[in-house]
């Protein structure tokens, strides 16, 4: 049996599974609260015990996290947790722990995703031995890559979240001199994330800097998107505020980040010259996925001369399986199990 996990600022995954020729089968699935636990161990203590499985039935675990990693140690960027892959291999007995970077465990999912599972935003022609890359903005921005090399796809880590926003309208340069003011410096997660979608709606209302109200229990900054304790529970009601036309400052922040998402979509297509498909991951697309559909995603993802005509052809697709972390650290363990990783 193979243990796997996607640990992220929010939320953390854990399953077992049991191997298979291409794509692991889930036998367990449990999800937890990040915060509300004091490390991974003692989620992974917590999620083996409720399964009653012990280390002598795990023959390897891969467990994404939402860092870098180096030596086989993690240090999260949104969470206070070191983890060590040694460390919870002594711990729990088992034989073969690996640690990956989150969006380096979402590229193992890429081949075996299919179906339902995607929705295409650009078909384009797809080259075989070509590059991937995976952008998925949720919690924070995360990047990855899967390299075309000796005839197979080999994944790769990335922290090209925290690289600098590139501004490419006077109204993103405006947005970007005001949020500097604010953060001294603005990165690609600073607007392409679920908090970055609230700078987006703080910039586009004119309230950057604004304190919350006197009682500390509600905000209002526009009636679209109404009242809100935590700055966290923002970005559904402001994409629901824009979705249903409330509010031209929600419609313009939503459309802003929607352009902003493509346009970096778009450079990773030509950073990894992804001929194999650029592929759009994390919580925060497929629930705004008609405002990807609408055209300024695309828009700003081919405005790339002169490299326009290459971007154009390269497949785009939306992962809608929102287990793809997961399922991509079941498959690394899936080799792993087998020595192939």
């Amino acid at each position: 049996m193979l243990l796997a996990g996607d640990v992220g600022g929010t939320k953390s995954l854990l399953g077992l599974f049991e191997s298979a020729a291409v794509r692991p089968a889930p036998v367990a699935v449990d999800e937890f609260t990040t915060l509300d636990h004091d490390g991974l161990h003692v989620i992974i203590d917590k999620f083996l015990r409720a399964h009653g499985v012990g280390p002598q039935q795990l023959t390897a675990a891969s467990i994404g996290v939402a860092g870098a990693i180096t030596d086989q140690v993690g240090q999260l960027t949104n969470v206070p947790w070191r983890v060590d892959a040694a460390a919870l291999a002594r711990r729990f007995g088992i034989a073969r722990v690996r640690l990956l970077n989150d969006l380096e465990a979402m590229a193992y999912s890429v081949p075996v995703l299919a179906g339902d599972e995607l929705a295409v935003l650009q078909a384009g022609t797809k080259v075989e031995s070509g590059n991937v890359a995976l952008i998925a903005a949720g919690t924070g921005l995360g990047v990855g890559m899967l390299l075309y090399v000796n005839g197979r796809l080999v994944p790769g880590q990335s922290e090209g979240g925290h690289a600098d926003f590139a501004a490419r309208t006077p109204r993103e340069l405006e947005m970007v001199a005001a949020l500097t003011a604010v953060l001294g410096r603005v990165s690609a997660e600073h607007i392409l994330s679920g908090p970055g979608l609230v700078n987006v709606y703080y910039f586009t209302h004119g309230a950057l800097g604004r304190a919350p109200s006197d009682d500390g229990r509600s905000t209002r900054i526009c009636d679209g998107a109404g009242d809100f304790a935590d700055p966290a529970d923002l970005p559904p009601m402001i994409a629901q505020s824009a979705a249903a036309r409330r509010c031209d400052r929600c419609v313009e922040a939503l459309e802003l980040f929607v352009a902003a998402y493509g346009a970096e979509a778009g450079n990773l297509g030509l950073r990894f010259v992804a001929t194999a498909g650029v592929y759009v991951g994390g919580g925060i697309a497929p629930k705004i996925l008609p405002a990807l559909q609408a055209g300024g995603f695309m828009d700003a993802f081919r405005a790339k001369a002169p490299l326009d005509g290459l971007v154009s052809r390269m497949p785009v697709s939306v992962i809608l399986n929102n287990r793809s972390g997961l399922l991509g650290a079941a498959v690394h363990a899936n080799s792993a199990s087998a020595g192939q990783a």
